[in-house]
Order: structure tokens, then sequence, then C-alpha cells
């Protein structure tokens, strides 16, 4: 595995936004405006007083178009890490250093993602693949204001294509190793004075690559995958004051669960075992390991504008229907059947185990109110109404029996919040621009969970109905000031307070407990700047920022006492930096960078977590009561220091077209990946990196691409339950692409 050394990276990264410039001296080229809708209304990048980046449409396809999902733009931004341990279907985003490791489908998360307005609350919702997308957003702290409840590490915005008054195309096609496929188009335009549609849809398939070695005769049982997703838009314009959007979309998912080994790491060390390989796999219960995946939506979007204020409207309606069932020990067999029948390692006991959403609704309307042009005083004001409904239901497999059902518990939550929310900022001077916003949010939520048959013991330990209920109501607000030293340099400061509301932890078909926990609310301080600089040939964009969090969430997962449980700690603290750049190097070679620190600490006396359920060397000190590790000053799961990331693009005329090559590489330091340390649950650094080749005559383009270029081995996550098993990225994939569009 290569192992790099931080600084040549860092330096790399700096020596792009500081010694670049000094190289620029083709004149007559400069960087487009970037506009963005980061406070609900269109801006120009340079002017939001957030720490934001964006990805816009042709980055998104260099760094995504290979088969991925959605966890391709992890570390492709500063302060931004993506991670699943449920495959394509179930990201966790973390941003500066802040997320949730907890994989129950009705975990909450701190980093809230807005499709076409719409947040998409359910984790499973957020794999929705990236497609005919205009721009990615990430805008990072805390969003309490515009954006409410549970955004208080940030949001990640996807806005797609719209339709628009002339018509346009596009398709392609690309095939890779591992028999990949990648079928992507959309059609738009006119169908009348005042109506306009837009059709976009995504095919990807691979095929099982990863080989089992206990299945006799098995070739290719994981790691392949079939998906569409579709998206069909109707915008209903008959006037100029006028206008309403109608978005059906969905999804379609065979396949692409994560794929991990039992004891890929190795007690008392850190890093892979000798001889591991991800394209093997050990599973005996391969061949009733299954992901089926399904989701519909609908997005409304009327807008009227009166003259003097713009009214909106946004009403959106998703359902999830979801069944994952695999193989948790990651190996076959268990070491009381005697030797030579369980490994690879040891695995104490066998473990299968699923979960699915039997149904699944989330409701949620926004009504609001904005002066409808731009001037010295700009505000917004609204209300919010989010309601959920899901059911989840989890079972046990005995693997030794041929995967007979010995465990199941259904659970039931009810989620319901409302907000009213404001937003104003005003041009004291032509220099100095204020800004603040208040939002109240109440919130409520009502579980139920029945266990009618436990793993080993039968009807004999059922369980149930257990009863929670928990609900609060926050203010979140925020407070910026905006100094324009010039025409190309901004200064900012900001400071907010966000929150996530409570949340319940009841996967109980193993534990006996409901755990519960209470708001957490962060409280941000953000300085930065945002500047064009050697006419307008170099963007520089950096950010510094210090936040506490008060009764912070955790997820204790699985460890000795083989199931999860939610934490609050006293408080979080977190602090850093994040760069943001770009140059025209020459008219032919752009290169843009990021780089980011996070220095993440739990900050509890005497908080305690459950330990490693596999033998690992823990780093921290043991509670001589409780037998967790005190966990008190330990970074927060998932959160690496350093994050940086590259492009070079180099584009130049050939005949009568243009040969373009990129090269785009994102790197990562160690991180810890549970609330305790351990030698073997820590993520060694890594540099992944891809490559993009090809021309373009016309309305036609190819090109041959290589994703992760190098082959590297990452540690993305891991399993904590009876063995030390890892979850790792995806290998090398490569392959050609085709592409014809129409404008």
């Amino acid at each position: 595995m290569i192992r790099p050394s931080k600084t040549p990276l860092m330096i790399s990264a700096l020596a792009l936004s500081i010694s670049l410039p000094a190289t620029a001296q083709t004149s007559g080229l400069e960087f487009d405006e970037v506009i963005v809708t980061a406070t609900k209304r269109a801006e120009n990048i340079q002017d939001v007083p957030i720490s934001v980046s964006a990805l816009p449409s042709d980055t998104l396809d260099l760094i995504g178009g290979a088969g991925d999902d959605i966890q391709f733009l992890s570390a492709r931004v500063p302060s931004l890490i993506i991670e699943s341990s449920f495959g394509r279907i179930f990201p966790r985003a973390y941003i500066r250093g802040l997320g949730n490791t907890d994989f129950d489908l009705n975990a909450s998360q701190p980093v809230s993602f807005i499709y076409d307005e719409v947040v998409y609350e359910n984790p499973v919702l957020k794999g929705f693949p990236v497609f005919d997308t205009k721009q990615v957003e990430v805008l990072r702290g805390p969003q309490g204001t515009l954006f409410g409840r549970n955004t208080p590490a940030g949001i990640i915005k996807f806005d797609s294509v719209k339709p628009g008054d002339e018509l346009d195309a596009y398709l392609k096609t690309s095939y890779g190793n591992f028999n990949t496929v990648q079928l992507e188009g959309a059609v738009g335009g006119p169908v009348t004075e005042s109506v306009s549609i837009r059709l976009s849809g995504l095919y990807q398939r691979r095929d099982d690559f990863i080989d089992n070695q206990v299945i006799p005769g098995s070739d290719g049982d994981a790691g392949g995958f079939d998906e569409f997703a579709y998206r069909a838009q109707l915008l209903y314009k008959p006037t100029d004051r006028f206008s309403w959007l109608i978005n059906v979309h969905g999804r379609d998912l065979d396949g692409g669960q994560t794929s991990f080994q039992a004891n890929a790491l190795v007690t008392g060390e850190n890093g892979f075992r000798d001889g591991f390989d991800r394209e093997i796999s050990f599973s005996d219960s391969a061949a009733d390991s299954t992901l089926d995946l399904q989701t519909f939506g609908i997005t409304s979007k009327a807008e009227y504008d009166f003259g003097e204020v713009t009214a909106t409207y946004v009403f959106g309606v998703e359902e999830v229907d979801v069944f994952s069932r695999g193989d948790v020990d990651g190996g076959f067999g268990a070491a009381f059947l005697g030797e030579g029948n369980f490994g690879p390692g040891v695995i104490p006991f066998p473990a299968e185990t699923a979960d699915g959403l039997e149904f699944h609704e989330q409701i949620s309307h926004e009504f609001r109110l904005s002066n409808s042009k731009a001037s010295a005083l700009n505000w917004t004001l609204g209300g919010y109404y989010f309601k959920e409904d899901l059911d989840i239901t989890s079972f046990n497999f005995d693997t030794l029996a041929g995967g007979a059902d010995n465990g199941f518990v259904i659970q039931f939550q009810d989620t319901e919040s409302f907000a009213l929310f404001g937003n104003v900022s005003y041009k004291l001077t032509d220099q100095l621009t204020v800004s603040g916003g208040l939002r109240y949010s109440d919130d409520d939520k009502d579980f139920v969970a029945n266990r009618t048959i436990a793993p080993f013991t039968g009807t004999a330990g059922a369980l149930g109905p257990i009863e929670v209920n928990v609900g609060d109501d926050q203010l979140s607000w925020d407070l910026s000031a905006t100094y324009a030293l010039n025409e190309d340099i901004n200064f900012y400061g900001r400071v907010a307070r966000g929150f996530r509301a409570p949340s319940i932890q009841g996967r109980i078909l193993f534990g006996d407990v409901v755990t519960t926990a209470d708001s957490e609310t962060l409280d941000s301080f953000e300085v930065g700047v945002k500047s064009f600089l050697f006419d307008n040939r170099v963007k520089f964009n950096a950010s510094a920022f210090y936040y506490t969090i008060d009764d912070q969430q955790l997820t204790a997962i699985g460890g000795a006492g083989n199931f999860n449980q939610l934490l609050n700690a006293d408080q979080g603290r977190g602090f850093g930096f994040e760069i943001d750049t770009s140059a025209i190097v020459t008219e032919n070679i752009t290169l843009t960078g990021g780089l980011s620190f996070n220095d993440t600490e739990i900050q509890d006396e005497g908080l305690t977590a459950g330990t490693c359920g596999a033998p690992c060397t823990v780093l921290d000190d043991i509670d001589p009561v409780t037998g967790g590790a005190l966990i008190d000053g330990n970074p927060f799961p998932n959160a690496p220091k350093w994050i940086a990331n590259v492009v070079a693009d180099y584009r130049r005329p050939l005949g009568q077209g243009e040969f373009f090559a990129t090269t785009d590489w994102a790197y990562r330091s160690d991180a810890n990946i549970f609330l305790y340390e351990s030698v073997e649950f820590e993520s060694q650094g890594w540099i992944e990196g891809g490559a993009r080749i090809g021309y373009s005559h016309g309305p036609w383009t190819g090109a041959a691409f290589v994703r992760n270029l190098t082959d590297v081995d990452g540690l993305v996550s891991a399993i904590d339950f009876n063995n030390l098993s890892g979850i790792v990225n995806q290998p090398r994939t490569y392959g050609v692409q085709l592409e014809w569009a129409f404008k």
C-alpha cells in the first residue's frame, strides 16, 4: 500500500495557491463567474460569506464517470469525506470532521443533502446518483437558518440541469474493465411557448468481480451492480412572472453492496494483512447476499413575482423501498467447529443479518417570500414543514443451518418538524455588507420497537413493544459581515449556531436497550478571504474556523457488546482552515487545488465507549468500572486532519477539434474509525488519482479514462464485530467513453 508523507502533497497544494501565479503571464485569460444558491438566491460565489466549494458538470464528469456512486466526491473538495458500510445506498458524509458513523436505517446525520431544493433526510435517499447535474455545492459550517435542522456540519447541494427554452441533448456511453457499462443522456427544450421539458437518465452496470474462495465452482460473486435512475421535468411558464417546475425522479438498484473480508486487519499492527486482496471473498453465505433498492419522488416548485416581492413554494415527496442481506462476519464457519472449518483468521461465530425499509415516506413543504430584485437590502422570510414515516425490519439468519431465520425486529418511527425562518442582508456602504438570519424549529419523533424472535433464544427473547418519544425546539442563527477591499478581494467573518434534532437508536436485534441522544448545538466562528489575483488569472479563497459542540451526539458501534447505542458527549471541539484555489497558467493549462486541516476532539472526562469485539490493541485508558475505553481527547471518527486535492487540465487545438488531457489526485491523512483509539482501527492515509485523455470535434468527444490509477488499497471503514473486518475503496477501473452533444 502507498503510504505517502503528508508534507509533499501539502507543499504542492500551497505551491499551487502561491507560486504558480508568478508563471501566469498570458493576457486576455480569466475565470468565468461562478454562481451559487447557498443563500437561496443566485449570487457570485466570491460574494457569499460562507466557506463553499462548487463542482461544475465537467468536473463531475471527470471524477465520477466510471460507474462510481456518490462516494466519488470524497476528498475532492476541502474538509469533505464520504464513506459507507452499505455500499452504493447509504453514504455517510463528514464536513470539518463532523458526521455520524451509525448504519441503522433511521440514523440522523449532521450533514444535510439537498436535491433541487428538497432535503433528503433518510441516509438511503442520499445515495441518489449524480447525473445531468449542473453543479454540486458543498457548504461548510452550520446552515441552520435557511436550511434548518440537522445541518450543523454543513450541506451538500445538488442542482440538476433544468428545462430550457432551446433544444439541447447529449448522450454519453462508456465501457470499462469488469464489464462496466455506463450510459447517460438527456434531452430538453420547448414544447410550446409556455411549456418546456427535460428527460434525463443514467444506466450503470458492472459484473461481479470478487471471487469467492469458499463456495466450490464460484466465479464472481460480489462487487457487481445494475442500476437505473431517471428524472423527468416539466416547466410551465405562461408569463414572465409565474413559473411552475415539476420534477419526477426515481432509482432502481440491484447489487452494489459493500464487500469486506474477515480479519483484513492484523492484531497489533496497522494496515492490511499480508496477501490481502480485495477481489477475493470468503463468505459462506454469498449465495444469499442481496441488495435491492427502489426510490420514487416528486418535487414541485412554484414561483410568482408580484413585482417587489417573489413568493416561492417548494413541495417534495420521497419514498424508499430497500432490502439488504449480507455476511457480517465476512468469513466462513466458526471457531467452535474446529481447525480448518473457519477463516480467514479466527471467526468466533457466524453472523448473517438483513435490514429493510418496509415502508418509507417523506413529505416536505416550504413557503418563502423574498424581495424580487437584488438591492442594498435583500431579505427572505419563510416557513417549513417536514414529516417522515418509516418501518424498519431487521433479521438474523443461522448460516450454519442453511440461512434459517432466527431473529426478527420491527421498528416504527414518525418524525414531524416545522420551522419559521428569516434572513436579511444590508449593504451599509459600497464596501461593507452585513447579514443575519434566525430560525425557530420544533422537532418531534415517536418510536416503537418490537422483537418477536431473538437470535439464539427464539421466542424466549421476545421484547417490546418499547415506545420512546423525543422532541425539542431550538433557535438557530447566523451573523456575518463582508468587506470589499476592492473589486477583486473580499474579506468576511461569520458566527453561526446550528443544531441537530434528538435521535433514537432502536437496533434491538442483539441488544435490549433503545438509546436516545439529546439535541446537539454547534457554535461556529469563521473568517475568510475570497479573491481574484493577477488580472483574474488566479482565484484564491481561504477560511479559518473554530467551533464547539454542546451535547455532541455520538454513536458507539458494535464492539464487545455487539450493539449500537447513542451517546451525548459534554462537548466537542474543532478548528482548522480551508483553501480553494485555481490558476490559469497558460491558455492551455489550468490547475485547481484544495487543502484543508481539521483538528477535532471529544471533550468529556468520564465518557466511555465499548471496545473492539475481536482482539485489538486499544490505546485509550480503560475505565475499571464499565470496562469501556475513556474517549476524552480522542478525535472524531472518520476525521482526517489533512485533505488535499489537485486537478491539472491541458487543452489545445488539434486539427479541426481539441485535444485534452486531465489528471486529478486526492489525499486524505490517517483517521480514527471508531470512538476509541486502537492500533488496528486507524485508517492509513492514501493518495488516489485518475486521468482522462481524449479528443473532441464538433458534437463528438472520445476519451480514455482510468480511476484509482495506482490501484491503491485504502481502508474506508471497518466492522467492529467479532473480527477485524475492513471495508476498502474501489479497485482500479479504466475504459473508453464516447459522447455526442447537441446545442
